[in-house]
């Protein structure tokens, strides 16, 4: 069974970048897409980035395009979040988590699985 477990996360002013990671471990590690998605005090958990494991294909969120950058290390299995000019709106519970399923809806966090704890991040204005 693959685990994932964030890291990275911390309190941060406002303009200022993390740079969050996603380790993999156990079982056989062979996604289609590994994804981030973040979860706002009092809102759903919504879509960050993901990128094909393989392909390197990278679709992001309006939200954070042009500031956050979603990347991946294939032989130490891990994958990060480089966030630049954090806002306070991006304060936020991160998560990462493996999709399998060749052809679906890679936004959708129904399509994924071996969700991490997670990894707080806290944006001060």
């Amino acid at each position: 069974q693959v685990q994932l477990v964030e890291s990275g996360g911390g309190l941060v002013q406002a303009g200022g970048s993390l740079r969050l990671s996603c380790l993999a471990s156990g079982g056989t590690f062979s996604p289609y897409f590994m994804g981030w998605f973040r979860q706002a005090p009092g809102k759903e958990r919504e879509f960050v980035a993901t990128i094909g494991w393989k392909s390197g294909t990278i679709y992001e969120s309006d939200s954070v395009r042009g500031r956050f950058t979603i990347s991946r290390e294939n032989a130490k299995n891990t994958l990060y979040l480089q966030m630049n000019d954090l806002q306070p709106d991006d304060t936020a519970v991160y998560y990462c988590a493996m999709n399998r399923q060749v052809g679906s809806n890679i936004r959708s966090q129904k399509n994924y699985e071996n969700w991490g704890p997670g990894t707080q991040v806290t944006v001060s204005s």
